[in-house]
Protein backbone atom coordinates (compact mmCIF):
# COMPACT_ATOMS: atom_id res chain seq x y z
CA UNK A 1 0.00 0.00 0.00
CA UNK A 2 1.74 3.23 -0.98
CA UNK A 3 1.34 6.14 1.44
CA UNK A 4 0.32 9.28 0.43
CA UNK A 5 2.99 12.03 0.04
CA UNK A 6 2.77 14.81 2.93
CA UNK A 7 2.32 18.16 2.16
CA UNK A 8 5.17 20.70 2.56
CA UNK A 9 3.66 24.44 2.01
CA UNK A 10 7.08 25.45 4.12
CA UNK A 11 9.42 23.66 2.26
CA UNK A 12 9.88 20.70 5.25
CA UNK A 13 7.85 18.48 6.13
CA UNK A 14 8.42 18.91 9.77
CA UNK A 15 6.98 22.41 9.85
CA UNK A 16 3.83 20.81 8.28
CA UNK A 17 1.49 22.45 5.72
CA UNK A 18 -0.94 25.87 5.88
CA UNK A 19 -4.27 23.29 6.12
CA UNK A 20 -2.47 22.27 9.88
CA UNK A 21 -4.58 23.94 12.76
CA UNK A 22 -3.53 26.47 14.91
CA UNK A 23 -2.93 24.22 17.82
CA UNK A 24 -0.70 21.80 15.47
CA UNK A 25 1.48 24.68 14.19
CA UNK A 26 1.79 25.89 17.36
CA UNK A 27 3.16 22.81 19.16
CA UNK A 28 5.16 21.99 15.81
CA UNK A 29 7.29 25.82 16.09
CA UNK A 30 7.59 25.40 19.35
CA UNK A 31 9.29 21.73 19.15
CA UNK A 32 11.74 22.63 16.41
CA UNK A 33 12.60 25.95 17.88
CA UNK A 34 13.41 24.42 21.42
CA UNK A 35 15.56 21.03 20.26
CA UNK A 36 16.72 23.13 17.59
CA UNK A 37 18.24 25.65 20.04
CA UNK A 38 18.93 23.08 22.78
CA UNK A 39 21.22 20.96 20.35
CA UNK A 40 23.01 23.84 19.08
CA UNK A 41 24.33 24.82 22.73
CA UNK A 42 24.96 21.03 23.52
CA UNK A 43 27.13 21.43 20.42
CA UNK A 44 28.95 24.57 21.51
CA UNK A 45 29.74 23.29 25.05
CA UNK A 46 31.22 20.17 23.53
CA UNK A 47 32.97 22.04 20.92
CA UNK A 48 34.38 24.50 23.93
CA UNK A 49 35.26 21.34 26.29
CA UNK A 50 37.00 19.78 23.16
CA UNK A 51 38.93 23.00 21.78
CA UNK A 52 40.09 23.15 25.55
CA UNK A 53 41.37 19.99 26.55
CA UNK A 54 42.70 18.66 23.01
CA UNK A 55 42.40 21.18 19.85
CA UNK A 56 44.78 23.50 22.09
CA UNK A 57 46.67 21.57 24.31
CA UNK A 58 49.13 24.28 25.93
CA UNK A 59 48.91 25.63 28.28
CA UNK A 60 47.19 22.96 30.03
CA UNK A 61 43.96 23.62 31.44
CA UNK A 62 44.71 23.31 35.82
CA UNK A 63 41.85 20.45 36.92
CA UNK A 64 43.04 21.00 40.58
CA UNK A 65 40.13 24.06 40.30
CA UNK A 66 37.91 20.89 40.72
CA UNK A 67 34.81 23.96 41.73
CA UNK A 68 35.42 25.71 38.11
CA UNK A 69 34.26 22.25 35.87
CA UNK A 70 32.30 21.09 38.53
CA UNK A 71 30.48 23.71 40.01
CA UNK A 72 30.42 27.03 38.28
CA UNK A 73 30.59 25.98 34.76
CA UNK A 74 27.47 23.44 35.14
CA UNK A 75 25.62 25.76 37.29
CA UNK A 76 25.77 28.63 34.41
CA UNK A 77 25.30 25.83 31.45
CA UNK A 78 21.80 25.55 33.70
CA UNK A 79 21.03 28.79 34.19
CA UNK A 80 21.75 29.93 30.62
CA UNK A 81 20.21 27.04 29.19
CA UNK A 82 16.91 27.84 31.09
CA UNK A 83 17.02 31.19 30.23
CA UNK A 84 17.67 30.08 26.57
CA UNK A 85 14.57 28.25 26.80
CA UNK A 86 12.34 30.75 28.18
CA UNK A 87 13.23 33.83 27.03
CA UNK A 88 14.09 32.56 23.37
CA UNK A 89 11.74 29.77 22.50
CA UNK A 90 8.66 30.00 24.93
CA UNK A 91 8.34 34.15 25.01
CA UNK A 92 9.35 34.16 21.20
CA UNK A 93 6.45 32.07 20.18
CA UNK A 94 3.99 33.63 22.30
CA UNK A 95 4.91 37.37 20.73
CA UNK A 96 3.67 35.11 17.57
CA UNK A 97 0.35 33.92 18.66
CA UNK A 98 -1.08 36.28 16.21
CA UNK A 99 0.13 34.20 13.28
CA UNK A 100 -0.73 30.67 14.77
CA UNK A 101 -4.64 31.77 15.60
CA UNK A 102 -4.46 32.94 11.94
CA UNK A 103 -4.85 37.02 13.23
CA UNK A 104 -3.92 39.07 10.53
CA UNK A 105 -0.78 41.17 11.89
CA UNK A 106 -0.02 45.17 12.60
CA UNK A 107 2.93 46.53 10.93
CA UNK A 108 4.87 46.00 14.33
CA UNK A 109 3.85 42.44 14.60
CA UNK A 110 5.27 41.58 11.33
CA UNK A 111 8.25 43.19 11.46
CA UNK A 112 8.30 41.62 14.83
CA UNK A 113 8.22 38.15 13.39
CA UNK A 114 11.03 38.70 10.39
CA UNK A 115 13.40 40.15 13.04
CA UNK A 116 12.50 37.08 15.36
CA UNK A 117 15.99 35.10 14.30
CA UNK A 118 18.18 38.06 15.42
CA UNK A 119 16.23 38.71 18.90
CA UNK A 120 17.09 34.93 19.53
CA UNK A 121 20.61 35.35 17.93
CA UNK A 122 20.97 38.26 20.64
CA UNK A 123 20.06 36.40 23.42
CA UNK A 124 22.26 33.37 22.68
CA UNK A 125 25.00 35.97 21.86
CA UNK A 126 24.70 37.61 25.14
CA UNK A 127 24.24 34.37 27.29
CA UNK A 128 28.03 33.31 26.04
CA UNK A 129 29.37 36.49 26.44
CA UNK A 130 28.27 36.12 29.62
CA UNK A 131 29.50 32.44 29.97
CA UNK A 132 32.99 33.48 28.41
CA UNK A 133 33.20 36.50 31.11
CA UNK A 134 32.37 34.13 33.99
CA UNK A 135 34.64 31.02 32.95
CA UNK A 136 37.85 33.11 32.09
CA UNK A 137 37.67 35.19 35.11
CA UNK A 138 37.02 31.50 37.03
CA UNK A 139 40.32 30.11 35.35
CA UNK A 140 42.42 33.76 34.99
CA UNK A 141 41.92 33.50 39.39
CA UNK A 142 44.05 30.10 39.06
CA UNK A 143 46.13 30.92 36.20
CA UNK A 144 46.39 33.95 34.23
CA UNK A 145 48.21 32.36 31.37
CA UNK A 146 44.81 30.05 30.69
CA UNK A 147 42.47 33.48 30.25
CA UNK A 148 43.75 33.74 26.36
CA UNK A 149 42.91 30.37 25.54
CA UNK A 150 39.68 29.61 27.36
CA UNK A 151 38.71 33.47 26.54
CA UNK A 152 39.12 32.74 22.32
CA UNK A 153 37.92 28.98 22.96
CA UNK A 154 34.71 29.98 24.73
CA UNK A 155 34.22 32.42 22.49
CA UNK A 156 34.81 30.48 18.77
CA UNK A 157 32.22 28.30 20.64
CA UNK A 158 29.72 31.18 21.09
CA UNK A 159 29.90 32.27 17.38
CA UNK A 160 29.17 28.79 16.04
CA UNK A 161 25.78 28.45 18.67
CA UNK A 162 24.07 31.81 17.88
CA UNK A 163 25.03 30.99 13.81
CA UNK A 164 23.82 27.36 14.03
CA UNK A 165 20.97 29.03 16.35
CA UNK A 166 19.65 31.96 13.81
CA UNK A 167 19.71 29.33 10.63
CA UNK A 168 17.45 26.83 13.43
CA UNK A 169 14.67 29.36 14.21
CA UNK A 170 14.53 31.08 10.78
CA UNK A 171 13.81 27.81 9.40
CA UNK A 172 11.29 27.35 12.37
CA UNK A 173 9.57 30.65 12.24
CA UNK A 174 8.59 30.20 8.59
CA UNK A 175 5.00 30.06 9.01
CA UNK A 176 5.09 33.49 10.77
CA UNK A 177 7.23 34.94 7.96
CA UNK A 178 4.49 33.63 5.73
CA UNK A 179 1.47 35.26 7.39
CA UNK A 180 3.42 38.64 8.04
CA UNK A 181 4.94 38.65 4.23
CA UNK A 182 0.65 38.05 3.45
CA UNK A 183 0.29 40.85 5.36
CA UNK A 184 2.63 43.18 3.12
CA UNK A 185 5.68 43.20 4.71
CA UNK A 186 8.20 43.90 2.07
CA UNK A 187 11.06 41.25 0.78
CA UNK A 188 14.63 42.23 1.56
CA UNK A 189 15.43 44.17 -1.71
CA UNK A 190 19.16 43.55 -0.87
CA UNK A 191 20.78 40.16 -1.33
CA UNK A 192 20.33 37.85 2.18
CA UNK A 193 21.48 34.31 0.73
CA UNK A 194 24.93 35.71 0.34
CA UNK A 195 25.53 36.48 3.81
CA UNK A 196 24.01 33.23 4.93
CA UNK A 197 26.41 32.05 2.98
CA UNK A 198 29.08 33.62 3.88
CA UNK A 199 28.61 32.93 7.61
CA UNK A 200 27.86 29.40 7.14
CA UNK A 201 31.74 29.48 5.71
CA UNK A 202 33.19 31.73 8.19
CA UNK A 203 31.81 29.80 11.16
CA UNK A 204 31.99 25.92 9.73
CA UNK A 205 35.72 26.44 7.96
CA UNK A 206 36.68 29.78 9.53
CA UNK A 207 36.71 28.98 13.07
CA UNK A 208 38.53 25.53 12.36
CA UNK A 209 41.14 27.19 11.05
CA UNK A 210 41.26 29.78 13.54
CA UNK A 211 42.06 27.30 15.92
CA UNK A 212 44.93 26.10 14.16
CA UNK A 213 46.42 28.85 13.52
CA UNK A 214 45.98 29.22 17.33
CA UNK A 215 47.87 25.93 17.78
CA UNK A 216 50.51 26.95 15.79
CA UNK A 217 50.66 30.55 17.50
CA UNK A 218 50.34 28.72 21.02
CA UNK A 219 53.12 26.62 20.51
CA UNK A 220 55.60 28.93 19.23
CA UNK A 221 55.18 31.54 21.85
CA UNK A 222 55.01 29.09 24.52
CA UNK A 223 57.72 26.50 23.47
CA UNK A 224 56.14 23.77 25.41
CA UNK A 225 54.15 22.11 22.44
CA UNK A 226 55.47 18.70 20.80
CA UNK A 227 55.23 17.65 17.52
CA UNK A 228 52.91 14.69 18.76
CA UNK A 229 50.71 17.52 21.05
CA UNK A 230 50.77 19.45 17.62
CA UNK A 231 49.50 16.35 15.64
CA UNK A 232 46.89 15.68 17.92
CA UNK A 233 45.54 19.47 18.43
CA UNK A 234 45.14 19.72 14.59
CA UNK A 235 43.43 16.40 14.03
CA UNK A 236 40.85 17.39 17.01
CA UNK A 237 40.32 20.31 15.16
CA UNK A 238 39.66 18.69 12.00
CA UNK A 239 37.50 16.23 13.48
CA UNK A 240 35.69 19.44 15.14
CA UNK A 241 35.18 21.13 11.55
CA UNK A 242 33.96 17.53 9.96
CA UNK A 243 30.92 17.77 12.63
CA UNK A 244 30.02 21.53 12.05
CA UNK A 245 30.97 22.25 8.75
CA UNK A 246 28.44 20.13 7.07
CA UNK A 247 25.90 20.78 9.65
CA UNK A 248 26.07 24.66 9.13
CA UNK A 249 26.13 23.89 5.40
CA UNK A 250 22.86 21.90 5.21
CA UNK A 251 21.26 24.36 7.45
CA UNK A 252 22.28 27.46 5.14
CA UNK A 253 21.37 25.05 1.77
CA UNK A 254 17.86 24.44 3.22
CA UNK A 255 17.25 28.13 3.34
CA UNK A 256 17.53 27.55 -0.77
CA UNK A 257 16.81 23.62 -1.24
CA UNK A 258 13.38 24.63 0.61
CA UNK A 259 11.51 26.81 -1.21
CA UNK A 260 13.31 25.35 -4.57
CA UNK A 261 11.26 22.32 -3.60
CA UNK A 262 7.93 23.94 -2.80
CA UNK A 263 8.85 25.99 -6.09
CA UNK A 264 9.41 22.53 -7.91
CA UNK A 265 6.22 20.75 -6.94
CA UNK A 266 4.48 23.95 -8.06
CA UNK A 267 6.08 23.90 -11.53
CA UNK A 268 4.64 20.06 -11.67
CA UNK A 269 0.87 21.07 -11.34
CA UNK A 270 1.50 23.58 -13.57
CA UNK A 271 2.92 21.25 -16.14
CA UNK A 272 0.04 18.80 -15.74
CA UNK A 273 -2.49 21.39 -16.57
CA UNK A 274 -3.10 23.00 -13.44
CA UNK A 275 -3.04 27.11 -13.34
CA UNK A 276 -4.67 28.28 -10.38
CA UNK A 277 -1.55 27.40 -7.97
CA UNK A 278 -0.40 29.37 -6.00
CA UNK A 279 2.76 28.98 -3.02
CA UNK A 280 3.15 30.04 0.46
CA UNK A 281 6.17 32.57 0.40
CA UNK A 282 7.94 32.03 3.40
CA UNK A 283 11.47 33.93 2.95
CA UNK A 284 11.75 37.26 3.02
CA UNK A 285 15.11 37.20 0.66
CA UNK A 286 15.90 36.41 -2.78
CA UNK A 287 14.04 33.24 -2.48
CA UNK A 288 10.76 35.20 -1.39
CA UNK A 289 11.09 37.73 -4.17
CA UNK A 290 11.17 34.32 -6.58
CA UNK A 291 8.30 32.81 -4.89
CA UNK A 292 5.59 35.90 -5.31
CA UNK A 293 6.94 36.26 -8.92
CA UNK A 294 5.83 32.72 -9.37
CA UNK A 295 2.53 33.68 -7.66
CA UNK A 296 2.24 36.63 -10.18
CA UNK A 297 3.17 34.20 -13.16
CA UNK A 298 0.49 31.57 -12.04
CA UNK A 299 -1.84 34.40 -11.41
CA UNK A 300 -1.39 35.55 -15.04
CA UNK A 301 -1.84 32.31 -16.80
CA UNK A 302 -4.91 31.66 -14.90
CA UNK A 303 -5.81 34.64 -15.94
CA UNK A 304 -5.00 34.01 -19.38
CA UNK A 305 -6.86 30.48 -19.49
CA UNK A 306 -10.39 31.97 -17.95
CA UNK A 307 -9.95 34.83 -21.07
CA UNK A 308 -9.44 32.07 -23.67
CA UNK A 309 -11.89 30.26 -21.50
CA UNK A 310 -14.70 32.95 -21.67
CA UNK A 311 -12.89 33.91 -25.78
CA UNK A 312 -13.86 30.10 -26.36
CA UNK A 313 -17.67 30.18 -25.33
CA UNK A 314 -17.92 33.41 -27.14
CA UNK A 315 -16.55 32.73 -30.34
CA UNK A 316 -16.42 28.95 -30.13
CA UNK A 317 -13.07 26.85 -29.23
CA UNK A 318 -12.15 26.22 -32.80
CA UNK A 319 -12.56 30.44 -33.93
CA UNK A 320 -10.55 30.72 -30.35
CA UNK A 321 -7.72 28.59 -31.51
CA UNK A 322 -7.37 29.86 -34.76
CA UNK A 323 -7.51 33.74 -33.63
CA UNK A 324 -4.40 32.84 -31.21
CA UNK A 325 -2.57 31.12 -33.53
CA UNK A 326 -2.74 32.74 -36.33
CA UNK A 327 -3.57 36.34 -34.83
CA UNK A 328 -5.59 39.12 -36.36
CA UNK A 329 -6.63 38.67 -40.14
CA UNK A 330 -9.53 39.66 -42.04
CA UNK A 331 -11.11 38.11 -44.91
CA UNK A 332 -11.66 34.28 -45.91
CA UNK A 333 -11.42 31.20 -47.90
CA UNK A 334 -13.65 29.12 -49.60
CA UNK A 335 -14.54 25.96 -47.76
CA UNK A 336 -16.65 23.27 -48.74
CA UNK A 337 -19.39 22.85 -45.34
CA UNK A 338 -22.43 21.67 -44.06
CA UNK A 339 -24.70 24.21 -42.22
CA UNK A 340 -27.44 23.63 -39.66
CA UNK A 341 -29.93 25.95 -39.10
CA UNK A 342 -32.44 25.91 -36.35
CA UNK A 343 -35.16 28.30 -35.28
CA UNK A 344 -37.83 28.26 -32.91
CA UNK A 345 -41.72 28.12 -33.74
CA UNK A 346 -43.94 31.00 -32.74
CA UNK A 347 -40.72 32.67 -30.77
CA UNK A 348 -42.61 36.22 -30.92
CA UNK A 349 -45.88 34.23 -29.25
CA UNK A 350 -43.58 33.35 -25.98
CA UNK A 351 -42.07 36.09 -25.67
CA UNK A 352 -45.36 38.20 -25.16
CA UNK A 353 -47.03 35.32 -23.43
CA UNK A 354 -43.89 35.03 -20.91
CA UNK A 355 -41.83 36.97 -18.55
CA UNK A 356 -38.95 37.54 -19.93
CA UNK A 357 -36.67 35.69 -17.25
CA UNK A 358 -38.70 32.64 -18.11
CA UNK A 359 -38.08 33.49 -21.88
CA UNK A 360 -34.42 33.23 -21.35
CA UNK A 361 -34.11 30.41 -19.08
CA UNK A 362 -35.99 28.47 -21.36
CA UNK A 363 -33.94 29.47 -24.70
CA UNK A 364 -30.55 28.39 -22.42
CA UNK A 365 -32.01 24.88 -22.50
CA UNK A 366 -33.36 24.49 -26.09
CA UNK A 367 -29.43 26.29 -27.06
CA UNK A 368 -27.66 23.72 -24.90
CA UNK A 369 -29.32 20.53 -26.69
CA UNK A 370 -28.15 21.96 -29.78
CA UNK A 371 -24.42 22.88 -28.55
CA UNK A 372 -24.34 19.54 -27.48
CA UNK A 373 -25.52 17.50 -30.58
CA UNK A 374 -23.17 20.25 -32.21
CA UNK A 375 -20.16 19.54 -30.44
CA UNK A 376 -20.60 15.58 -30.80
CA UNK A 377 -20.37 15.63 -34.20
CA UNK A 378 -17.29 17.94 -34.01
CA UNK A 379 -19.69 21.22 -35.42
CA UNK A 380 -18.69 24.89 -34.23
CA UNK A 381 -22.11 26.50 -33.27
CA UNK A 382 -21.57 30.17 -35.61
CA UNK A 383 -23.92 32.21 -33.93
CA UNK A 384 -27.07 32.95 -31.59
CA UNK A 385 -29.91 34.78 -33.69
CA UNK A 386 -31.74 35.37 -30.97
CA UNK A 387 -34.03 32.81 -30.93
CA UNK A 388 -32.10 30.91 -33.91
CA UNK A 389 -28.85 29.14 -33.78
CA UNK A 390 -26.36 28.36 -36.77
CA UNK A 391 -23.59 25.59 -36.26
CA UNK A 392 -21.04 25.35 -39.21
CA UNK A 393 -19.53 21.81 -39.84
CA UNK A 394 -16.00 22.14 -41.91
CA UNK A 395 -14.74 25.05 -41.03
CA UNK A 396 -12.39 26.71 -39.72
CA UNK A 397 -11.43 23.46 -39.00
CA UNK A 398 -11.55 20.61 -41.20
CA UNK A 399 -14.12 17.62 -40.84
CA UNK A 400 -14.31 14.66 -42.40
CA UNK A 401 -17.68 13.90 -43.15
CA UNK A 402 -19.03 17.41 -43.00
CA UNK A 403 -22.62 16.80 -44.39
CA UNK A 404 -22.80 13.70 -41.98
CA UNK A 405 -22.07 15.59 -39.66
CA UNK A 406 -24.62 18.13 -40.12
CA UNK A 407 -27.26 15.59 -40.44
CA UNK A 408 -26.07 14.00 -37.68
CA UNK A 409 -26.79 16.91 -35.23
CA UNK A 410 -30.07 17.70 -36.91
CA UNK A 411 -31.42 14.33 -35.78
CA UNK A 412 -29.94 14.76 -32.59
CA UNK A 413 -31.51 17.82 -31.88
CA UNK A 414 -35.09 16.41 -33.18
CA UNK A 415 -34.66 13.51 -30.82
CA UNK A 416 -33.68 15.49 -27.37
CA UNK A 417 -36.08 18.67 -28.08
CA UNK A 418 -39.49 17.36 -27.22
CA UNK A 419 -37.79 15.60 -23.83
CA UNK A 420 -35.42 18.43 -22.88
CA UNK A 421 -37.37 21.34 -23.58
CA UNK A 422 -41.13 20.39 -23.63
CA UNK A 423 -43.55 22.83 -25.40
CA UNK A 424 -40.99 24.28 -27.07
CA UNK A 425 -40.73 23.02 -30.85
CA UNK A 426 -37.94 24.28 -33.65
CA UNK A 427 -37.30 23.76 -36.99
CA UNK A 428 -34.18 21.66 -38.14
CA UNK A 429 -32.64 22.56 -42.28
CA UNK A 430 -29.33 21.02 -43.25
CA UNK A 431 -27.78 22.21 -46.13
CA UNK A 432 -24.10 21.27 -47.53
CA UNK A 433 -22.08 23.40 -50.29
CA UNK A 434 -19.23 26.26 -50.56
CA UNK A 435 -18.94 29.29 -48.03
CA UNK A 436 -16.73 31.76 -47.90
CA UNK A 437 -15.62 31.45 -44.40
CA UNK A 438 -13.59 34.08 -42.48
CA UNK A 439 -13.28 37.00 -40.15
CA UNK A 440 -15.86 40.00 -40.96
CA UNK A 441 -15.46 43.60 -40.01
CA UNK A 442 -12.77 45.74 -38.60
CA UNK A 443 -9.38 45.10 -37.46
CA UNK A 444 -10.42 47.12 -34.01
CA UNK A 445 -13.88 44.27 -34.04
CA UNK A 446 -14.39 41.68 -36.20
CA UNK A 447 -16.05 38.05 -36.05
CA UNK A 448 -15.93 34.68 -37.56
CA UNK A 449 -18.89 34.09 -40.32
CA UNK A 450 -19.63 31.75 -42.68
CA UNK A 451 -21.38 34.12 -45.95
CA UNK A 452 -23.06 32.10 -49.36
CA UNK A 453 -26.15 29.93 -50.46
CA UNK A 454 -25.84 26.86 -48.42
CA UNK A 455 -25.81 29.77 -45.39
CA UNK A 456 -29.66 30.55 -46.82
CA UNK A 457 -30.46 27.80 -47.98
CA UNK A 458 -30.55 26.20 -44.28
CA UNK A 459 -32.82 28.67 -42.56
CA UNK A 460 -35.08 28.59 -45.72
CA UNK A 461 -35.25 24.46 -44.83
CA UNK A 462 -35.77 25.85 -41.13
CA UNK A 463 -38.93 27.36 -42.31
CA UNK A 464 -40.19 24.28 -44.00
CA UNK A 465 -39.19 22.02 -41.21
CA UNK A 466 -41.46 23.96 -38.92
CA UNK A 467 -44.69 22.41 -40.35
CA UNK A 468 -43.91 19.08 -38.98
CA UNK A 469 -41.04 19.67 -36.31
CA UNK A 470 -40.44 16.13 -35.45
CA UNK A 471 -38.35 15.94 -38.55
CA UNK A 472 -35.44 18.24 -39.30
CA UNK A 473 -35.50 18.51 -43.50
CA UNK A 474 -32.25 18.66 -45.28
CA UNK A 475 -31.25 19.50 -49.18
CA UNK A 476 -30.34 16.91 -51.38
CA UNK A 477 -26.69 18.06 -52.03
CA UNK A 478 -26.50 17.65 -47.94
CA UNK A 479 -27.98 13.76 -48.06
CA UNK A 480 -25.74 13.02 -51.22
CA UNK A 481 -22.42 14.77 -50.29
CA UNK A 482 -22.74 12.55 -46.48
CA UNK A 483 -21.00 8.87 -45.98
CA UNK A 484 -23.38 6.07 -46.31
CA UNK A 485 -23.10 5.77 -42.84
CA UNK A 486 -25.50 8.85 -42.28
CA UNK A 487 -26.86 9.05 -45.98
CA UNK A 488 -28.94 5.89 -45.62
CA UNK A 489 -30.93 7.02 -42.70
CA UNK A 490 -32.62 9.87 -44.88
CA UNK A 491 -35.32 9.78 -47.87
CA UNK A 492 -36.64 11.90 -50.18
CA UNK A 493 -40.06 13.60 -49.31
CA UNK A 494 -40.75 16.54 -51.52
CA UNK A 495 -39.89 18.80 -54.37
CA UNK A 496 -40.29 22.81 -53.51
CA UNK A 497 -39.45 26.16 -54.73
CA UNK A 498 -37.77 27.87 -51.65
CA UNK A 499 -38.15 31.62 -51.21
CA UNK A 500 -35.35 33.53 -52.47
CA UNK A 501 -34.27 31.13 -54.52
CA UNK A 502 -34.55 30.32 -58.69
CA UNK A 503 -34.59 26.63 -58.98
CA UNK A 504 -36.73 23.40 -57.47
CA UNK A 505 -35.03 22.38 -54.04
CA UNK A 506 -35.30 18.78 -53.58
CA UNK A 507 -36.04 17.94 -49.77
CA UNK A 508 -34.91 14.60 -47.59
CA UNK A 509 -36.24 13.81 -44.14
CA UNK A 510 -35.15 11.37 -41.23
CA UNK A 511 -37.00 7.79 -42.54
CA UNK A 512 -35.99 4.05 -43.02
CA UNK A 513 -32.37 2.90 -44.08
CA UNK A 514 -32.76 2.22 -47.58
CA UNK A 515 -34.34 5.13 -49.00
CA UNK A 516 -34.49 7.20 -52.40
CA UNK A 517 -30.77 8.66 -52.08
CA UNK A 518 -31.07 9.49 -55.82
CA UNK A 519 -31.72 12.74 -57.57
CA UNK A 520 -34.06 13.30 -60.86
CA UNK A 521 -30.64 12.96 -62.87
CA UNK A 522 -29.71 9.98 -60.70
CA UNK A 523 -26.24 11.30 -60.27
CA UNK A 524 -24.70 11.83 -56.97
CA UNK A 525 -23.67 15.97 -55.98
CA UNK A 526 -20.27 15.67 -53.67
CA UNK A 527 -19.04 17.99 -53.46
CA UNK A 528 -20.90 20.87 -55.31
CA UNK A 529 -18.84 23.17 -57.25
CA UNK A 530 -17.49 26.38 -56.09
CA UNK A 531 -19.31 28.13 -58.47
CA UNK A 532 -22.12 29.61 -55.94
CA UNK A 533 -23.92 33.21 -55.58
CA UNK A 534 -22.20 34.62 -52.17
CA UNK A 535 -24.81 37.02 -50.71
CA UNK A 536 -23.46 40.34 -49.03
CA UNK A 537 -25.06 38.81 -45.68
CA UNK A 538 -25.18 35.91 -43.59
CA UNK A 539 -28.43 36.82 -41.84
CA UNK A 540 -31.27 34.57 -43.96
CA UNK A 541 -34.01 37.53 -43.48
CA UNK A 542 -32.30 39.26 -45.76
CA UNK A 543 -31.27 37.17 -48.08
Amino acid sequence: MRLPRLRADYGSVLLGSTDDSPRTTRVRIQLVLTTGVLIANAIGVGLSIALATVGIPKPAMRWDAWWMPFLVMPIYIGIAFLLGVVLGTVRLVRSLRWSIRGDAPTAREARAAMTAPWRLTVIQALLWAGGTIVVTVGYGIVDPELIPKVALVTGLSGVVVCAISYLITEFALRPAAARALEAGYPIARRSRLKGRALTAWAVGSGVPIVGILLVVVFAAVGGKSSPMDICIAVSAIAAIALLTGPLLTLLNADTIVGPLRVLRAALRRVRDGEHDVSITVFDGSDMGELQARFNEMTAGLAERERLRDLFGRHVGREVAEQALGWGVQLGGSEQVVGVLFVDVVGSTTLARERPATEVVALLNRFFEVIVTAVEENDGLVNKFEGDAVLAVFGAPLPHPDPAGGALRASRLIADRLPSAVPGLAAGIGVSYGVVVAGNVGAIERYEFTVIGDPVNESARLSEVAKRDTSLPVASEPAVMGAREAESRHWRFTDEQDLRGRNEITRLYAPGHSGGDRTSTSSTKVVPPTVNVRVPATTNPDLA
